[in-house]
């Protein structure tokens, strides 16, 4: 317990870079009372104004953030009112977003939700998803990350599979990170698992894993294929299987397979694998808890744990977010208190 207090104390200050795709969320407050007479769908009166709040990679930054972490946001927003807002969102919360470009080519990416009695009635997303970013975007996201790499502790790429997540970026962004000895973290999506070869830690959940195994099964060439049977991770001993598969398939560092009740499973280069037992007391809402996971494990690298004391700082994190509503955020006292308490 006490080394992971020390651990937590250093987190002030700490210099995370978030690469990854930005979105901002809208949310509308309302009321249903009635059904509408032009369609059996409910009729919400709003209440008030509508709120915004940053999603996808700006979520981790926010988590970061919240965490007393010094953070920069480098990804993209769209030449619009959306992208303006986003931007002015993030400086509020004292995020840096020097290593935000405008792309024309695609509007801010927004998710709109629609809630009534605390139900969510309707989301309603807008987004344009390219294969790959426009190359004069690129270009200036490389020169951005090879001036500014060595400032930071780590560095976080957040591919929620949007556009900004490309095979070229991750191979630049991974070569920086070796050559500057720096951690490098990927919250991950599944048919770019093959583009993370060498990075430090991947975060997957359950599902993201086994649709992992599917795509590389399938879509890798036949030298060097993926020895899994199975692509069900239903029992820990398989779960225990397909991560060391994982670990080397991919030549990782370490691998944290997040479980829901079930807990944590981290995969350590040359370690015996350890299940790490959830921390929740209650799981009322996962929105938001892959964010919260990943900032949480990168920050506790940076502050030096061992992978093992960041995935057991992790799961503490994840437990107190699932057990409220909606995408929220973890302070170093609420974490603190999770760990006394055991």
């Amino acid at each position: 317990m006490s080394a992971l207090k020390s651990v937590i104390s250093r987190f002030k200050g700490k210099k995370i870079l978030v690469i990854g795709d930005l979105i901002l969320d809208r949310h509308i407050q309302g009321t249903v009372s009635r059904i509408s007479p032009e369609a059996p769908v409910p009729v919400v009166l709003q209440r008030g104004e509508h709120s915004y709040a940053p999603g996808g990679a700006a979520n981790v930054a926010q988590n970061l953030r919240s965490l007393q972490a010094r953070v920069t946001l480098v990804g993209r927003v769209g030449r619009d009112a959306e992208g303006k807002e986003l931007v002015d969102v993030l400086q509020k919360k004292k995020i840096s977003t020097g290593g935000i470009f405008v792309d024309p080519q695609i509007p801010t990416i927004v998710k709109t939700r629609i809630m009534a009695q605390h139900q969510q009635v309707l989301r309603l997303d807008r987004e344009k998803i390219m294969d790959e970013p426009d190359p004069k975007f690129l270009k200036k996201v490389f020169g951005y990350l090879k001036k500014n790499f060595y400032r930071y502790d780590a560095v976080v790429i957040s591919d929620y599979g949007k556009g900004m997540i490309c095979r070229e970026l991750i191979e630049e962004t991974c070569a920086l990170a070796h050559q500057k000895d720096k951690i490098l973290t990927v919250d991950p999506k599944v048919g770019h698992f093959s583009y993370y070869r060498g990075v430090t830690s991947i975060t997957p959940n359950r599902n993201e894993a086994e649709n992992a195994i599917r795509n590389i099964k399938v879509t890798h060439n036949s030298r060097r294929k993926l020895p899994l049977t199975s692509d069900r991770l239903k029992s820990l001993n398989e779960i225990e299987k397909a991560g060391k598969q994982l670990v080397k398939f991919l030549d990782l560092q370490s691998l944290l397979i997040t479980l829901s009740e079930q807990g944590m499973y981290l995969f350590e280069k040359g370690k015996k694998p350890r299940h790490i037992p959830t921390r929740a007391q209650g799981v009322f809402d996962v929105t938001g808890a892959g964010d919260t996971v990943i900032a949480v494990f990168t920050l506790s690298l940076a502050a030096g744990a061992t992978k093992l004391q960041a995935a057991d700082l992790a799961n503490y994190a994840a437990g107190i977010v699932v057990a409220q509503m909606g995408a929220v955020t973890v302070d170093p006292r609420q974490l603190l208190r999770a760990v006394k308490k055991v």
